[in-house]
């Protein structure tokens, strides 16, 4: 084991990926002599040349389109979106060719994309650097979506996407690059659709993914102090989403708190509650509870943009408000 950081971590997913497999490919705006704007592709065009890793004209709609033609024809590309706010501009690309492509030819062809996108606030980038739209791309049948946050989670699951015959939604926090944590040596993946129990506990279920995990994990701690008891589940893959460990940790606690940092409204906290109370509506002891970010534009005033992000004391009050309602 050796302890690395996320954008480490990231990087050499790709570099062994690259390695193994001489039709895994990447595109993207800055990738090459930069590394990308967070430098997880540091090095790669050195190593393995500007036909495997091209910088491309700032054209999301572009390259991404390119990336699908590549994919079908039997390259695996990986493509980087400098910041998730800017999904919106290949979103045909994404969800009108590359989700359907499979289904429309009946699955003699293949989608092995990866689109890379850093999401999440923080750090003062304003209103369009620091969306989340996760939850947009859980509507759309064909395409998986992940969010994992430590360096062992990211670097398995990206390898796992590499590999996956089908278009994945790799979204990684911009504020998590720094983020150091144990990796294996060797090759390793983390499969999609299994969570991870964070931190086990007897009183109350918190749902969450990505940072928020971070802090929710920071909250049960305090919460501990208090006398009450939190299993924090980091889902890591949100389509598929692992509502067999959701739904046993609620059969233990009989209460839920669902965390994301996106706007509350239209978001997974929404979805993943409603298939809670589908599932095990007899479980629950008191109403679900969710935790998000208000429905304003990100502020570009750092004490806003605080007030904004959902944090420790906004889930330790979701906990609290949970656990007073019998």
């Amino acid at each position: 084991m050796s302890e690395i950081n996320v954008r480490q971590a990231l990087n050499d997913a790709l570099r062994e990926e690259m390695e193994a497999d001489p039709t895994v490919m990447m595109m993207g705006c800055d990738i090459g002599v930069r590394g990308g704007p967070f430098g997880v592709t540091l090095g790669l065009q050195k190593q393995f040349g500007a036909k495997r890793v091209k910088d491309t004209p700032i054209s999301e709609p572009g390259y991404t389109g390119a990336a699908v033609g590549a994919a079908a024809t039997g390259l695996r590309p990986v493509i980087e979106i400098l910041y998730s706010d800017w999904l919106t501009l290949c979103t045909d690309q994404i969800v009108n060719m590359a989700a359907k492509m499979r289904y429309m030819f009946g699955g003699k062809v293949n989608m092995p994309l990866v689109i890379r996108a850093p999401f999440g606030a923080g750090g003062g980038v304003a209103a369009q650097h620091s969306q989340s739209f996760e939850a947009w791309f859980n509507h759309i049948p064909g395409l998986k979506v992940v969010a994992p946050i430590t360096p062992y989670d990211v670097k398995g699951m990206l390898k796992a996407a590499i590999r996956d015959d089908n278009p994945v939604m790799f979204f990684e926090h911009k504020r998590s690059y720094q983020m150091k944590g144990e990796v294996p040596e060797g090759d390793y993946i983390v499969p999609f659709g299994k969570a991870a129990i964070r931190r086990e506990g007897t009183d109350v279920t918190i749902v969450s993914y990505s940072m928020i995990s971070i802090r929710a994990q920071n909250a049960a701690k305090e919460l501990e102090k208090e006398g009450i008891s939190c299993e924090v589940i980091d889902l890591r893959s949100i389509l598929p989403l692992d509502y067999e460990t959701v739904m046993s940790s609620i059969a233990k606690t009989n209460r839920v708190v669902v965390c994301q940092e996106a706007n509350l409204r239209g978001g997974l906290a929404g979805d993943i509650v409603a298939e809670i109370i589908d599932r095990g509506f007899d479980l629950l002891d008191a109403p679900p509870v969710r935790v998000g970010a208000p429905n304003v534009p990100m502020p570009y005033n750092a004490g806003l943009e605080a007030i904004c992000i959902p944090d420790e004391e906004n889930i330790k009050e979701a906990v609290r408000k949970v656990m007073s309602n019998d």
